[in-house]
C-alpha cells in the first residue's frame, strides 16, 4: 500500500490554484489536508475534503501534516518556512527561495538540524524548451559553447493595482520573480559563474518596481546572457545557443502553465508537448550529431518535481532541487543588484 504524505497549503492564490494544487492532486502519494485561506473558500472546488483554515498555526500545529507548501508572497517566504521547519515539517517554498543569502543560509541550517527536507519550486527546470536545450548542450551537439542567451519577456503596459508584485518592497521586482527561473536554468546548465554584470531598470511608465533586467554571467570562455522586459510586444527567440560546431534557436514558451490555467490536469493526453511551430532550429556540424533542420522539443513535465519530492521523503532519493542550489540563485540576484548600483564596475566577483 502506498504511503501518503499529508500536505498543508499555505495559500490558495494563483500558485496554489494553477501549480501546486493540480500537481499535488495528480500525484496519488500526496493528499492535501488543510489549506490556508484568510477570507475566501476558493480551494473547496479542487479539494472538497480538505479543511480551510484561517490561521497558519492551524497547519503547523497539526501533527498529521507532513509537508507544508509555502506559496505566499516573496517577503513571507523566510518567516513562514522557518516556522514550518521549527514545527518539524518538510517544506516546499516557492521561488525565489528567500530575499537574502543570509536568510537562505539560516533556513538550510535549520532544515539540517531538524532533519527535514527543504526544497524550492523551480518548476521551469521541467519546461519543454529548457529540457530540449539541456539535451542539446549536455550531449555536445554544438561543440564548445561560445554564447548562451535566454529571454523571458512579457508585455504589460499598465500598473496592476492591489497586488504585492507592484509594491516597491524588497523581492517584488522582476529580477526575483522571473529572474529566479532564468538564473536557475543557467546555473543548472553551466554551474556558478566567475562574475556578473547587470542592468536593472523600470520600463513601464509609472512603474514602482524594476521590470527589466539584462544580466551577463561570465564563465571562463563564454558568457550567458539573461534578459527580461515587460515591454516586449513581439517576442524574439526564447533561447539562442551558439557553439564552435553549431547553433540552436528556440521560440515559444512551455505550454504547461497555460494548460493548468485552462483546467487541464497533469498526466492527460499529450501533456507537456509544445506546438510544432515552437520546435527549435538546430544547425550543427558536430560529429556527435550532424543536423540542419527542425528539432522537436522534449515534453515538459512539471509533475516530476513532486514525484521526486515524494521519493526523497519516502525512499531517501536525492533531491532534484537542493536548497543550496536555490541559494546560489539568490547569490546571483544580490550580485546583479550590486553591479547595477556600482555603474563604474563592469563585473562583480561572486563571494561564496
Amino acid at each position: 500500500m502506498i504511503k501518503i504524505i499529508k500536505v498543508g497549503l499555505a495559500s490558495f492564490g494563483m500558485s496554489g490554484l494553477v501549480f501546486h494544487g493540480p500537481l499535488l492532486k495528480a500525484n496519488e502519494g500526496f493528499i492535501v489536508r488543510k489549506v490556508l485561506e484568510r477570507t475566501k473558500r476558493l480551494s473547496e472546488e479542487m479539494f472538497p475534503d480538505s479543511e480551510i483554515v484561517r490561521d497558519y498555526t492551524q497547519i503547523l500545529e497539526d501533527p498529521e501534516i507532513d509537508l507544508v507548501v509555502v506559496n505566499t508572497p516573496d517577503k513571507l517566504h523566510y518567516s513562514m518556512t522557518k516556522q514550518a521547519l521549527e514545527a518539524r515539517k518538510h517544506v516546499v517554498v516557492e521561488k525565489p527561495f528567500t530575499i537574502s543569502v543570509e536568510e537562505g543560509k539560516e533556513l538550510i541550517e535549520l532544515s539540517k538540524r531538524n532533519d527535514r527536507i527543504l526544497t524550492v519550486f523551480q518548476n521551469r527546470r521541467w519546461d519543454s524548451d529548457f529540457l530540449t536545450v539541456q539535451k542539446v548542450v549536455n550531449e555536445g551537439w554544438l561543440g564548445r559553447i561560445v554564447e548562451f542567451e535566454i529571454h523571458f519577456d512579457r508585455y504589460k503596459d499598465s500598473i496592476q493595482e492591489n497586488t504585492w508584485k507592484e509594491d516597491p518592497e524588497t523581492g517584488t521586482d522582476v529580477l526575483y520573480n522571473l529572474g529566479s527561473h532564468l538564473i536557475d536554468q543557467a546555473l543548472v546548465l553551466f554551474g556558478f559563474p566567475q562574475s556578473v554584470f547587470a542592468d536593472l531598470k523600470k520600463v513601464r511608465k509609472g512603474s514602482r518596481v524594476d521590470d527589466y533586467f539584462h544580466i551577463h554571467m561570465y564563465y571562463a570562455d563564454f558568457k550567458a546572457i539573461l534578459k527580461c522586459s515587460y515591454q516586449v510586444r513581439e517576442p524574439g527567440p526564447k533561447f539562442m545557443v551558439h557553439g564552435s560546431k553549431g547553433s540552436f534557436i528556440k521560440y515559444g514558451i512551455d505550454p504547461q502553465e497555460e494548460d493548468l490555467k485552462n483546467g487541464k490536469m497533469p498526466g492527460s493526453k499529450n501533456w507537456g508537448e509544445e506546438p510544432q511551430e515552437y520546435n527549435g532550429k538546430l544547425n550543427t556540424l558536430s560529429p556527435k550529431k550532424k543536423f540542419n533542420g527542425i528539432l522537436p522539443g522534449l515534453p515538459g513535465n512539471y509533475p516530476l518535481f513532486y514525484q521526486n519530492l515524494y521519493n526523497s521523503i519516502i525512499y531517501d532519493d536525492a533531491l532534484a532541487v537542493k536548497p543550496e542550489e536555490a541559494l546560489d540563485v539568490i547569490r546571483i540576484i544580490e550580485a546583479a543588484q550590486k553591479s547595477n548600483i556600482d555603474k563604474n564596475n563592469l563585473t562583480v566577483k561572486i563571494i561564496l
